[in-house]
């Protein structure tokens, strides 16, 4: 008996934090249940063809649930929040990139008002003297949100030099401009700092010691079935599916400071439950809380260090609290945390993958937030801040995620007179959509941003304005 109660508990430990009714923590079931249907909706839009949701309170998971399955086929395996494994594009930014700076500013390894040339003495001339680690945190220093390294690169080491030798379009610390190139550019500094690589480095300082076993950057082929695929028809020539979708990432050789990471649901509980303990989880001390503080608590603008604030863009909803912070990814995910009620949010999809719906960016984007405010408004443990739910959800109103149809005008005397306007009327729709989902794109990127791709440089432009987000 003793042997099946510590094989049932090592089972629990593996798939992520312990699993308790809503009630026990303070939250309504029946709440909670709104994002059972909004996550439908958006696989029924079309806009994703599953998802793994996990929302944690007070150190236990209480909603953990897959939706859908792996790909728009029928016979594809359903989606599992402690099994399926996905891209998680930007949350890579703040997962395993700042964390990694975290960790060596707690060793005293690295001082975030240090120029960068006094990590990677290459990165200099003019202005690039004056870039501060700091200021890469906040996205803030003057870098242009990115170049297709995949484009101009031949290997990874190019990438690398590339990356390096990028003029800033801006003096640093005078502007916002979410940027890819800045995470790369911390990465090399953890590489430089621990003379090891970025994946290397967070498998021992970090996943390994939480127990995140499923947590990695170039995922081995045998995980390949349980991986999400994501885009279809990419530069690269062929689906993806186990490899990294962004295209600067994948030139880098996989592993990058932006992007490259892959993750289950159920382990992402574990890295936010870490998050809100001040560092530490289950007896192993990650970071310290005061750093913790530090990194997660308003720098500039909408930005902490590394993190995104939850200010209401960016999927993260009306009701988190005025401390909460997260970050999103383009490839269709997002990771919340409210520190006052002591809850998190977890949203992963492929959201990229052969999208059905004409705006799957707008779907990803009203999910998100629709999770958020379900989630908040479950909280129930302080009767004078209980809210009443909304009578509609975002996904219920599923305002701008397909298009509407026209129904056709009556014949009329002037028949092409008449038929030509709405032809104009249809083109400059068409138009305007495909604009706004490029700005989607670098929004969604952008820190937590919205999410976007890093190999459209006209989208990323857009992304560097609203670059308020996360990717």
């Amino acid at each position: 008996m003793y042997t099946l109660l510590f094989a049932m508990l090592a089972i629990a430990i593996g798939d992520g934090l312990p699993v308790r009714k809503p009630a026990s923590v303070g939250m309504s079931a029946t709440r909670l249940r709104v994002i059972d249907h909004v996550v439908g909706r958006g696989i029924t839009a079309g806009g994703y063809p599953g998802a793994a949701v996990v929302v944690g309170r007070k150190g236990a998971a209480v909603w953990q649930k897959g939706f859908g399955r792996l790909d728009w086929n029928k016979k594809s395996p359903k989606v599992s929040a402690t099994q399926t494994i996905y891209d998680l594009a930007s949350l890579t930014k703040v997962v395993a990139t700042t964390t990694a700076i975290m960790i060596l500013y707690d060793e005293g390894k690295v001082e975030l008002d240090a120029p960068v040339r006094t990590y990677l003495p290459a990165f200099t001339g003019g202005l690039k003297d004056q870039v501060t680690v700091r200021e890469l945190l906040e996205h803030r220093s003057g870098l242009p949100a990115d170049r297709p390294l995949w484009r101009l690169a031949e290997t990874p080491a190019e990438a690398r030099e590339l990356v390096i030798e990028t003029p800033l379009d801006y003096a640093p610390g005078t502007q916002y401009v979410y940027s890819d190139l800045g995470a790369d550019l911390l990465a090399f500094i953890v590489e430089a700092v621990t003379d090891t690589t970025l994946d290397v480095f967070t498998r021992v300082h970090v996943f390994k010691p939480l127990g995140m076993d499923h947590t990695f950057f170039r995922p081995a082929d045998s995980l390949k079935e349980r991986t999400a695929p994501t885009e279809v028809t990419p530069p690269r020539g062929y689906p993806i599916q186990g490899e990294v979708h962004d295209e600067n990432a994948y030139a880098l050789g996989g592993v990058a400071g932006h992007a490259g990471l892959f993750s289950t649901a159920s382990d992402l509980a574990i890295f936010a439950q870490m998050i809100l303990n001040g560092g530490e989880y289950n007896g192993a001390r990650i970071v310290a809380d005061s750093t913790v503080q530090l990194f997660t608590t308003r720098a500039a603008g909408s930005r902490a260090l590394g993190w995104a604030m939850a200010d209401g863009q960016w999927g993260s909803g009306r009701y988190l609290s005025d401390d909460s912070f997260g970050h999103v990814g383009y490839t269709g995910t997002s990771l919340w945390i409210d520190p006052d009620r002591k809850m998190f949010v977890i949203l992963l999809t492929n959201r990229v993958h052969a999208p059905r719906a004409l705006r799957p960016g707008k779907v990803i984007e009203d999910v998100r937030a629709d999770l958020s405010d379900a989630a908040s408004l479950a909280v129930m443990d302080d009767p004078d801040q209980v809210l009443a739910m909304p009578s509609k959800f975002r996904a219920d109103l599923a305002v701008g995620w397909n298009r509407t149809k026209h129904h056709p005008a009556r014949r009329r005397t002037h028949s092409k007179t008449s038929s030509h306007p709405t032809s104009k009327s249809s083109h400059t729709t068409s138009k305007s959509s495909h604009t706004t989902s490029k700005s989607s794109h670098s929004a969604s990127k952008s820190s937590q941003g919205t999410s976007t791709h890093h190999t459209a440089p006209a989208a990323k432009k857009s992304a560097a304005t609203s670059k308020t987000g996360a990717h």
